[in-house]
C-alpha cells in the first residue's frame, strides 16, 4: 500500500491536487511516470521496433498529444479516436485504424485521412474499397489476422477460436487474393491474441507463432510486407499476487527472434508493437472523497462520490472473474489506526463496491480515497451515464 505522505501525482500531494483541480472525484494521470515507462521499453526492447499506443485505453486529448511526441505511432478503434489522434499532428500513414464494426462514414473518414485501416472482415474490405473508388484514393490496408492458436494467461482473450475480431487465418489467402485484383496496398499483418498478460514466457512463445503464422501467411501477399503488428498485451499488477512483467525478457526473446526469423525472411517489414495499459495504467489515479460514513450492523462504510459509473474496473465489473481490490489509499490524519472497510460509491447498487474488507488508515467524512493502477480502461470503459451523475475531471500532471 502506498505511503499516505507519498500519494503524490506529477509531483503533486493528492490533497493539493484536488484543491487545483476544484472537486471530486477526478482522475490524474502522471507525465513523468509515462515517460518513464517509454524509456523502459524503448531500453528494452529491439532499437527497430515501433512502439504504437492504443488510444482506446486512455483517449483523453493531452495522453494523446503527450505519447504522440514520444511513440511511433498511434492505434484506433473509432472515427472519434482516429480525430483525436490526427489532431495530434502524427503523420496519418502512423495511425492504424482496428476493430470490427467500422462504419462506412467510419472507412471513409481513414481514407480520406490516409489513415492504415486494419481489416477484420471480407464485408469490411468491400466497403473500404467502395469508399476508396469513390474518392479516387488509393487505400493502404492491413489485415487483422485471427490465429489459428490461443494465449494462455491473458486477462482477456483476443485471438483463436471463434471470434468477432480480425480474419481467420485459413481464410486470409481468399481475402488477399481479391485484394490482389483490387487497386489497394496491403502492407501486412497484425495480430493481437489476447491482453493484460504478465507471463514473459507465455508473451515471447505468442509472439514466436504469430511470426511463424505471418510467415506462412506472407507468401500470399501482392508485395513485400512492409508492416507487421505483433500486438501487445503487456500485463500489469493490479493486485497484491501480481507480480510486474518481466521487461528484459520478453526484449531479449523479442531480439531473438527478429534477429533469426523476422529481418531474414521479411527485411522491408516494420514491426510494431502496440501498447495501451502497460503505458498509462500506473500512471493514473481515481480520486474521490468520502461522503458519508455509516455502520450497519458491525460493518463499516465509507460512502464516497464516486464510483464504478467513473471506475467501472475498480468495482470488479470490468472483466474480473472472481472480484478483486484494486490497490486503494486514503489520504487522511487521523488517530485509531486502522480498520476494515467497505468502500462503496453513490449508486443505487450493490454492485458500486471500489474496496471489499480493505484494511484502510481510518477516514472520515471529507477525506480523500485514492484507488491506484487508473490511468487505462477508466472513464471512457464506465458507464458514465448510470443515474446521471456528474462527469469527473481528468487532468494531466
Amino acid at each position: 500500500m502506498p505511503n499516505v505522505e507519498g500519494i503524490a501525482v506529477g509531483g503533486m500531494a493528492v490533497g493539493l491536487l484536488a484543491e487545483r483541480v476544484g472537486s471530486t472525484p477526478f482522475f490524474a494521470y502522471d507525465r513523468a511516470a509515462i515517460d518513464a515507462r517509454v524509456v523502459s521499453l524503448r531500453s528494452a526492447l529491439p532499437g527497430d521496433v515501433h512502439l504504437s499506443y492504443a488510444v482506446k485505453a486512455n483517449p483523453m486529448p493531452a495522453v494523446v498529444q503527450h505519447l504522440a511526441r514520444r511513440l511511433d505511432a498511434l492505434d484506433v478503434a473509432s472515427g472519434a479516436e482516429m480525430r483525436v489522434a490526427l489532431d495530434t499532428g502524427i503523420a496519418p500513414g502512423s495511425v492504424s485504424f482496428a476493430g470490427p464494426g467500422k462504419s462506412v462514414a467510419e472507412l471513409t473518414q481513414a481514407v480520406a485521412a490516409g489513415v492504415l485501416v486494419e481489416i477484420e472482415s471480407p464485408l469490411e474490405a468491400d466497403r473500404l474499397v467502395e469508399a476508396a473508388d469513390r474518392l479516387g484514393i488509393r487505400p493502404r490496408v492491413a489485415v487483422r489476422v485471427n490465429p489459428d492458436f490461443e494465449v494462455k494467461g491473458s486477462g482477456m482473450r483476443m485471438g483463436g477460436g471463434a471470434q468477432q475480431f480480425g480474419v481467420d487465418a485459413e481464410t486470409v489467402p481468399l481475402l488477399l487474393k481479391t485484394l490482389h485484383d483490387r487497386d489497394v496496398e496491403v502492407a501486412g499483418f497484425h495480430v493481437f491474441s489476447g491482453s493484460q498478460n504478465l507471463h514473459a514466457s507465455i508473451l515471447a512463445e505468442a509472439q514466436e507463432r504469430t511470426v511463424d503464422l505471418v510467415l506462412r501467411l506472407s507468401d500470399d501477399l501482392p508485395s513485400a510486407m512492409t508492416y507487421l503488428n505483433i500486438g501487445g498485451g503487456f500485463g500489469i499488477p493490479y493486485y497484491t499476487q501480481d507480480r510486474p512483467l518481466d521487461l528484459d525478457l520478453v526484449g531479449s526473446r523479442l531480439e531473438e527472434l527478429l534477429a533469426t526469423r523476422v529481418r531474414p525472411a521479411l527485411p522491408s517489414a516494420q514491426v510494431v508493437i502496440e501498447l495501451g495499459r502497460y503505458l498509462v495504467g500506473e500512471a493514473g489515479v481515481y480520486v474521490t472523497r468520502v461522503v458519508d460514513r455509516k455502520i450497519s450492523r458491525g460493518t463499516t462504510f465509507l460512502v464516497v462520490d464516486g464510483g464504478m459509473h467513473h471506475q467501472l474496473a475498480a468495482s470488479g465489473n470490468f472483466g474480473q472473474v472472481i472480484r478483486r481490490n484494486y490497490p486503494i489509499s486514503v489520504v487522511a490524519a487521523h488517530e485509531g489506526g486502522e480498520e476494515v472497510v467497505q468502500v462503496v460509491g453513490c449508486l443505487c447498487t450493490p454492485l458500486d463496491l471500489l474496496g471489499d474488507k480493505v484494511s484502510l488508515p481510518r477516514a472520515e467524512v471529507g477525506d480523500l480515497v485514492v484507488v491506484h493502477q487508473a490511468g487505462a480502461y477508466g472513464l471512457t470503459a464506465s458507464p458514465t451515464a448510470f443515474l446521471s451523475h456528474p462527469a469527473p475531471l481528468e487532468v494531466l500532471v
